[in-house]
């Protein structure tokens, strides 16, 4: 289907590096068979196997909906902290006296207006009152160790795919 040169054809190599074979391969519904637009393999991908790595690139064809093209920068208020008899008392107060403040104000003024004027006031007490919600950080998974060993995995392997016939460390690694 694509014309590529043999080296970017086959993605697996036998462990004596004479073997070469096509066998993974990309699955496409026919509808969007012509969105595929280019399927090749990456050799210089280390995926810890002995296949090498197969990428299709796909030209994209999807409505954006109206909800999905918006913005989402809201923030997140702790809402945890009303379970707390004294923080919802507080945060029920704060939000009483912002109203209180609102009716003082002409009734004669636009309804959209008043609507912002409200959402602003309880935005503003429960960011007082709760504080914003903070995402917990995930501690890294990948450290100085997992690093120096994928290095050493890296070179023993480009030391494999220079001379495949001599049996050396990266088939010893493969095993484990």
């Amino acid at each position: 289907m694509l014309p590529h040169r043999n080296i970017h054809k086959y993605n697996w190599t036998s462990p004596d590096g004479k073997t070469h074979n096509q066998i993974d391969h990309v699955l496409i519904d026919r509808r969007w068979y012509s969105s595929v637009l280019d399927v090749r393999k990456f050799r210089g991908a280390d995926c810890d196997t002995d296949h090498y790595l197969v990428i299709a690139k796909v030209r994209e064809r999807l409505a954006v909906g109206y909800q999905a093209a918006r913005t989402f920068d809201r923030q997140r208020f702790n809402l945890r902290k009303l379970n707390e008899p004294e923080v919802r008392e507080h945060n029920q107060i704060e939000i009483t006296n912002r109203f209180a403040a609102l009716e003082n104000l002409n009734d004669d003024e636009d309804v959209n207006r008043t609507w912002e004027n409200s959402k602003e006031n309880i935005h503003t007490s429960a960011k007082e009152s709760l504080g914003l919600h903070e995402l917990n950080q995930n501690k890294p998974r990948f450290d100085e160790e997992c690093l120096d060993f994928l290095d050493q995995r890296k070179q023993d392997k480009m030391q494999w795919i220079q001379d495949p016939s001599q049996s050396n460390v990266y088939n010893e690694q493969c095993k484990t």
